[in-house]
């Protein structure tokens, strides 16, 4: 894999957070995986920093990860309690705002039966090369796996800043015998510096004693 020699000394890091795809992920490895643990918010920031500097070749701590943000459609207060899922959210809140994410939510219809992610896309795209932009960002890590995050990748590479893609694939059965499946885009991988497949990572390193796949989940 490329690794990039960084001048300055410094490597700034923003994270990006599909919330969405985030979820989808966390409870894959919940339900359906033999893991049975959801993902740490915490383990994938000292990921992405251990990962940051391996890959830009400088020391540990000199990666800073100076903005976390967290995108996701989101029903309002009473739709959530409706649904038994007020508590859940809030606690996810708690731990987000713990780890000093940023929320960013965008309001759903209510008459869908599940948070409808139309949007979240481009409000990511746009919140991430502003920030890249104005806060002269080395690395953007980007959790998600559209290929509608393509445009930003490349006005990014445009200005220097190099993209870390966490991606996951996965497949599995419902209960009810639905079969899913998330892919990740695969011109979006293309186009990032830095694509780490985490699911082979997981899978590779599952059976034996490794902290670097250990912290992505809670214990």
């Amino acid at each position: 894999m490329l690794q990039h020699s960084n001048p300055r000394g410094t490597v700034r890091v923003a994270v990006f957070y599909d919330g969405g795809y985030l979820n989808e992920v966390s409870n894959y490895y919940k339900f359906y995986h033999e893991r049975s643990s959801r993902v740490s918010i915490y383990g994938i920031h000292r990921f992405i920093k251990t990962k940051a500097s391996e890959l830009e070749g400088i020391e540990e701590r000199r990666v800073q990860i100076v903005e976390a943000h967290y995108f996701r459609g989101r029903f309002s207060a009473e739709a959530a309690e409706q649904a038994n899922k007020l508590k859940a959210e809030r606690m996810f809140d708690d731990v987000l705002i713990r780890a000093g994410v940023i929320q960013h939510y965008l309001p759903v219809d209510e008459r869908s039966f599940r948070p409808q992610e139309k949007g979240i896309d481009v409000w990511l795209s746009l919140e991430a090369f502003d920030l890249a932009v104005h806060k002269n960002l080395d690395v953007v890590a980007l959790l998600g796996c559209d290929g509608d995050y393509v445009p930003l990748v490349r006005k990014l590479n445009g200005i220097g800043t190099r993209v870390m893609l966490l991606a996951w694939d996965f497949q599995y059965t419902m209960p009810d015998g639905t079969q899913r499946e998330t892919r990740t885009s695969r011109a979006l991988i293309n186009e990032v510096t830095y694509p780490l497949m985490m699911h082979e990572l997981v899978d590779e390193l599952n059976h034996e004693e490794d902290e670097e796949v250990d912290i992505l989940f809670i214990d």
